[in-house]
């Protein structure tokens, strides 16, 4: 459905427009997302550190890595592992080189819950199956470009 039907608005110009379609789709994707997530008691947040630490297993993470590479920039990354460390999905370590700074790794449990996800997560990918390869490779190509 086009954005104009989908919010029932008109917009200034094609360049808001494009500004509020990709607002108004992430925040779908998001929500399904979110959906996916909810039985493991995840926030989205929570799932990005989650992904960061098992690209980097078995080698621990430094809050910095994970500052530096996650989605959203605002979250306050001490916060979010010491909730994780309560559920158990990662555990801190005193650095060996330095000892101001902590090493975060994923448990198994965090492995095991992601897995979980990844099959569930095929659902979200199932939603973008009508574009063909050239297409989605032509969409990331562009937000890509809006970034640069």
């Amino acid at each position: 459905m086009k954005i104009q039907d989908e919010i029932k608005s008109n917009f200034n110009n094609e360049y808001q427009k494009a500004r509020v379609n990709i607002h108004f789709t992430h925040n779908y994707l998001s929500e399904q997302l979110i959906e996916i997530i909810k039985p493991f008691r995840l926030s989205p947040t929570q799932f990005n550190v989650l992904r960061i630490l098992r690209g980097q297993h078995p080698t621990t993470s430094s809050i910095g890595l994970l500052k530096e590479r996650m989605l959203d920039k605002n979250s306050d990354i001490s916060r979010v592992v010491d909730r994780m460390l309560i559920k158990k999905l990662v555990v801190r370590k005193e650095c060996k080189l330095d000892r101001r700074q902590k090493d975060i790794q994923i448990t198994q449990l965090g492995l095991d819950y992601l897995a979980k996800i990844d099959e569930h997560e095929k659902e979200i990918d199932q939603k973008m199956m009508h574009l063909s390869l050239e297409e989605v490779t032509q969409l990331n190509h562009l937000l890509d470009k809006i970034r640069d």
